[in-house]
């Protein structure tokens, strides 16, 4: 089957829980997300709170104190809240990720080649402190796995598909994955626009691309956009340019019809990329909201 952008932008939307809230705790909204983005504190409460029907942001400070959450660095080498059972397969697997920044940084530090969490209350809810590392096995009280690298593909694919391999490697930052879903018989392939294969579960439902988007409100960072090797899935070039610096991104985004259409902070201060439809921007202000709701409670 070919798929346009919309039909891909709106299964993307589909599969990430952003067209309806579902109602869930966090820490299954971790697990279907293979994990969420954590570099910095806040964007994983927006995440969940983008996603989740109810959702108390303590029940993220209790499953970390739980140990039923943890923060550790994983995917692209970057921060993420994972479940234990996920830190445990995803980390050996994203070692070599690890491996390359500290080539590439000529660092000796060993914090790159150990499985170390971020321990509470580092990124907890209203609360602050310096970062204070503890071996994953010993945190969790169970040893790494031998990594599942067919079954990882295919939960990134439930969450993210139908992608390609370049896909796959944008979000783990792991390389040399297409033989890995080439080789895979039970995958479904599909052609974007361009003619470019993407593969996909075979229970995977593609979304119609008429399907309607509420608005929506992220941190800086997200799994969303950090899973694809073409952003244009949730972007275009030029407002991506826009929400990126030289050092990453400048604001936190604003979903408008499926696409990143502006920047916010919790000051306020708002930069919006188009005209909003009347329509649109009352959905906006209800979403400032409730989002300065939960802020209140920080």
């Amino acid at each position: 089957m070919r798929l346009g952008s919309r039909q891909l932008n709106r299964t993307l939307l589909h599969r990430q829980h952003l067209l309806e809230r579902v109602d869930a705790t966090p820490v299954e909204m971790a697990q279907h997300l293979v994990g969420l983005q954590a570099q910095e504190n806040l964007p994983p409460y927006l995440s969940l709170h983008a996603r989740l029907t109810t959702f108390d942001p303590y029940d993220v400070t209790r499953a970390l104190e739980g140990r039923t959450l943890v923060r550790l660095l994983s995917m692209r080498g970057t921060i993420h809240l994972l479940t234990p059972e996920d830190a445990l397969e995803l980390r050996p697997w994203t070692q070599v990720v690890m491996d390359r920044v500290q080539r590439n940084h000529d660092e000796p530090v060993p914090q790159f080649q150990r499985a170390l969490v971020q321990t509470p209350p580092r990124g907890a809810w209203q609360q602050s402190g310096k970062v204070v590392y503890a071996p994953l096995e010993e945190w969790v009280g169970a040893p790494l796995r031998e990594p599942d690298v067919p079954e990882i593909v295919r939960r990134y694919l439930r969450a993210f598909g139908p992608a390609s391999a370049a896909d796959v490697t944008a979000w783990s930052g792991v390389t040399r994955l297409g033989p890995v879903l080439a080789g895979m018989d039970d995958l479904v392939r599909h052609e974007d626009e361009a003619g470019k294969v993407l593969y996909d579960v075979p229970e995977g439902v593609i979304t119609d691309a008429d399907v309607p988007v509420p608005v929506r409100l992220f941190g800086t960072y997200d799994n969303l956009w950090l899973s694809h090797a073409g952003r244009d899935r949730v972007t275009s070039p030029e407002n991506r340019r826009r929400w990126m610096g030289p050092n990453g991104g400048v604001g936190m985004v604003v979903l408008v019809d499926g696409m990143l259409e502006g920047l916010w902070k919790p000051d306020g201060e708002l930069q919006l990329f188009r005209k909003l439809t009347a329509a649109e921007r009352s959905d906006l202000d209800d979403r400032l909201t409730a989002v300065d709701e939960l802020l209140k409670n920080r």
